[in-house]
């Protein structure tokens, strides 16, 4: 049985907490996959067969091992659910490489696609797709405080087109 966080944290070989990290980033990566992939189900379950289009704006670089791990992690995901792409999915990826004006870029860039759902990993891609749509569904992870940010008014109810986590 893994150890909760309130009991101790599983060390690696060289005496570090990153497995238990990575661990934990993907189980919760693993359950917005979920999320993302049940989104447009519910909203648009009246539209029959359709390949659903879940774009994903990256803010770092695509040769980044932890974006690697996230995104394939979210894959992942997806693929446990029946979510292929290409088969029933289109997934438009964008990598900004860390550049905010790209960031911005990419972000109209994606919500001119008019895909089903976002996923916004960050504070940075979150911020530049709320500013493109309020009408897309967005799904953020990694935003450094979304209410002081003025990403969502409440964490307990995200109201508008914004849902996901710190």
């Amino acid at each position: 049985m893994r150890e909760s966080c309130t009991s101790g944290s599983v060390r690696g070989a060289r005496g570090n907490s990153r497995p238990y990290r990575d661990l934990r980033r993907r189980e919760f990566i693993a359950g917005l996959g979920s999320a993302a992939a049940a989104w447009p189900l519910a909203a648009r379950a009246q539209q029959g067969d359709r390949v659903r289009r879940i774009a994903v704006l990256m803010a770092n670089d695509e040769n980044d091992p932890d974006g690697k791990l996230r995104l394939s992690a979210f894959t992942q995901a997806l693929a446990d659910l029946g979510w292929s792409d290409g088969r029933n999915v289109r997934m438009d990826l964008r990598w900004a490489g860390g550049d905010t004006n790209r960031i911005r870029a990419l972000a109209q860039e994606l919500v001119g696609l008019q895909p089903d759902i976002i996923l916004a990993p960050g504070t940075a891609a979150t911020a530049a797709l709320q500013r493109e749509t309020r009408t897309i569904p967005i799904v953020f992870a990694n935003v450094v405080d979304p209410v002081a940010n003025g990403i969502v008014p409440r964490l307990d109810r995200p109201s508008g087109n914004m849902t996901g986590l710190g």
